[in-house]
């Protein structure tokens, strides 16, 4: 099995959860820390078989049966190896690579980019505490990072000059480390004059670096170019340090930037990650998802930070399980997580993540502010927005109730007319199907009527989706209608209300003389404004 090639059953073991893996055949239920279920290995009534999600492994105490995701494929199935790492890679939906041993080559030039990486890291971290690095390190500590933070995430300083490539020339992997490039006066520094932050890989090995420009410039971070060792879109930033707390926390955080991941850590949440620049990607969601299925994402409040959120909830859809819980936090007011610890502390913070947005309720907010739903196109284009982000949910059930929830809130939201719509206590007749369709080619003809009208028509229960003959109506003449037919609702209204206040009186209720009174002088002024309507 060490023969094959051990990057791409590492990645298999990335994207694939083993819950997700066992649950295809096993029946799952979790139980503390791990799930639980029959072992599939020996008959069993009473649940002995764990899977440890976080761990990425499976055993059974009652047979002792103990592995990953391979060895499960591999002995449930009855597969050779090569045919369980098939079958896992079409189900982690990427090619499978030919296999073939490991050369030995690559294997000792993978070592040597780990070495150059790791002896980077303790260079850098020595600079900062140089005279070249004082303006670096006083950035650091004014951004809110102790010595011993320093210490912990190995921070460092990369200064102007060419250090790393006078100090490395001999290696002949260095500009495949992603440190140094060639120019037309030989080798020179990629990072220079950074305050440098080390990319760890999820076993806590330093494979690339961020730096993070001092004087301004833009873009203030740059990251290792992809390496042998770094891949950016399958590396999330923080996770050697995240992994257990995401864990206890049952949830993972995610931020845009590598120092608001680090201040988040510090502060109080060390469940919070971030991607390597804006540039989240499905990898990332599944290393995460691997760790745990809820996810927090808080991102700034501002047009990049939504944008990010709503490619972020389109990412996410597909890895939804029935025990998923994705929520959306914003921080407003152009400050970032770094500046809300500093001024309100953890506990500002707590109540930005405690009130952040189901992902169900972003959807359909983002559905809402990107179409004009209060026309019957908008809401065309609304409705396929939601049908393509949910037809991305590879969960059936989970689907449909998604569908289920939005349909209702479609009924009762996207209907403008029908929205708060006002009690009538007294029954007032049915409108007739000649009134009906009179009224639904002025909605949809005349949008401007709604708008002036649409809390009365709001009372008169009518589907106005349905399709009407052309009337040939004008916009005097179609709100001429309107305005008749709430007078005459307003007619039938006092006068079902003067027939009750009379039989009241007659059985000897004086009490109610002076009401029908006004009822009375109600009816006379509404039968003027009616008869002063008809002769326009």
């Amino acid at each position: 099995m060490a023969e094959f090639n051990r990057n791409f059953t590492d990645e298999l073991r990335e994207r694939l959860s083993v819950v997700d893996v066992v649950g295809r055949v096993v029946p799952l239920t979790k139980k503390g820390q791990n799930w639980w279920g029959c072992c599939p290995f020996h008959n069993e009534k009473t649940p002995s078989f764990s899977v440890n999600e976080d761990k990425g492994f499976y055993h059974c105490f009652g047979c002792g049966e103990h592995g990953d995701i391979i060895s499960f494929t591999m002995k449930h199935n009855h597969m050779d190896f090569k045919a369980a790492i098939a079958e896992l890679a079409n189900i982690a939906g990427i090619k499978m690579p030919d296999y073939k041993p490991r050369d030995p080559k690559i294997v000792q030039r993978e070592d040597s980019l780990f070495e150059i990486c790791e002896k980077a890291a303790q260079t850098y971290t020595e600079k900062l505490f140089t005279p070249d690095g004082e303006q670096a390190l006083l950035y650091a500590r004014k951004r809110g990072f102790s010595d011993e933070d320093i210490k912990k995430y190995r921070i460092g300083y990369a200064p102007k000059n060419n250090i790393i490539a006078n100090k490395f020339a001999n290696s002949k992997f260095l500009i495949d480390s992603g440190l140094c490039r060639r120019g037309d006066y030989g080798m020179y520094d990629f990072f220079r004059d950074k305050l440098m932050f080390p990319i760890f890989n999820a076993r806590g090995k330093i494979v690339a670096f961020s730096g993070r420009s001092l004087d301004g410039s833009e873009p203030k971070y740059i990251n290792t170019t992809d390496t042998e060792i770094f891949h950016k879109r399958k590396t999330v930033f923080g996770l050697n340090f995240a992994r257990d707390a995401i864990h206890r926390a049952n949830r993972s955080i995610v931020v845009e930037g590598q120092i608001d991941a680090i201040k988040m850590q510090l502060g109080g949440f060390p469940e919070t990650v971030a991607p390597l620049g804006t540039a989240l990607t499905e990898d990332h969601i599944a290393i995460l998802c691997k760790s745990n299925r809820n996810i927090t994402f808080c991102f700034d409040g501002d047009n990049a930070g939504q944008k990010a959120a709503s490619r972020a909830c389109g990412i996410v859809m597909p890895f939804l399980r029935d025990n998923s819980d994705v929520k959306f936090a914003f921080v407003s007011g152009g400050k970032d997580p770094d500046e809300i610890l500093k001024t309100g502390g953890a506990d500002a913070m707590k109540k930005i993540i405690d009130d952040a947005m189901p992902l169900v309720d972003f959807l359909w907010e983002l559905a809402n502010k990107n179409f004009v739903v209060s026309t019957p196109g908008g809401r065309v284009q609304a409705e396929k927005f939601l049908k393509k982000e949910t037809d991305k949910i590879t969960d059936p059930d989970l689907k449909s109730e998604i569908n289920k929830e939005y349909e209702k809130r479609k009924f009762e939201s996207w209907r403008r007319w029908k929205r708060d719509r006002v009690d009538i206590k007294i029954k007032l007749p049915d409108i007739d199907n000649v009134t009906q369709n009179t009224l639904v080619y002025i909605v949809n003809t005349y949008p401007e009527i709604v708008e002036r009208y649409g809390e009365f028509l709001s009372t008169l229960n009518i589907d106005f989706d349905g399709a009407a003959a052309d009337l040939d109506l004008s916009l005097g003449d179609a709100e001429k209608y309107i305005v008749s037919l709430k007078l005459q609702r307003y007619l039938d209204k006092l006068n079902i209300q003067k027939k009750e206040l009379t039989a009241q009186l007659l059985a000897g209720d004086e009490s109610v003389r002076d009401e029908l009174n006004q009822i009375n002088e109600d009816l006379a002024k509404a039968r003027e404004k009616m008869e002063k309507l008809i002769s326009l």
